[in-house]
């Protein structure tokens, strides 16, 4: 068992994203917080974020996580990848994940690498188009494998569209 696993007794993967500071101006100045986007996953086929937003960083991402695990979603995998290439939207954000061979690990940016990390994922290639905001770049990525079919859910919709 490694130190993170010591301290941290949760079963699941938890990737900071962002974490922001965001400022209100009032009267007197201004009143500081913070707002994190957290990814958490099981590590085997589940995923979920969640943004946490506070007046301290520890809370922030405490409540964001919190958020995360009430919002996973269970991704179809096919052994260390996913079983077609599939593209998700949201807002501006457009990504294209396509399935990868054994071997070729996570090539991806950066943000979309930890969401794969979190799900348990290994073998994928994604690219993230038009938007680079990492919020939507998230959301967008979770919608993508949403999306996800199982070979026998895809043969059933095959036929349905034949007939």
């Amino acid at each position: 068992m490694n130190q993170n696993q010591a301290h941290n007794s949760s079963p699941y993967i938890e990737k900071i994203i962002s974490i922001r500071r965001v400022a209100k101006v009032v009267k007197g100045g201004r009143r500081f917080s913070f707002s994190a986007l957290v990814v958490v996953g099981d590590g085997i086929n589940k995923v979920g974020f969640g943004l946490g937003k506070a007046k301290e960083v520890p809370e922030a991402i405490r409540k964001g996580k919190e958020r995360a695990i009430k919002k996973m979603i269970c991704i179809k995998k096919r052994e260390n990848t996913i079983p077609h290439k599939v593209t998700g939207k949201f807002g501006a954000g457009l990504v294209v994940i396509i399935p990868g061979i054994d071997g070729t690990g996570l090539i991806s940016g950066s943000i979309m690498r930890s969401i794969f990390e979190a799900a348990g994922i290994q073998n994928i290639l994604a690219k993230s188009l038009r938007s680079t905001n990492s919020s939507n770049i998230v959301r967008a990525t979770i919608n993508g494998l949403g999306k996800l079919m199982s070979y026998e859910e895809k043969l059933v919709l095959l036929s349905k569209k034949l007939k």
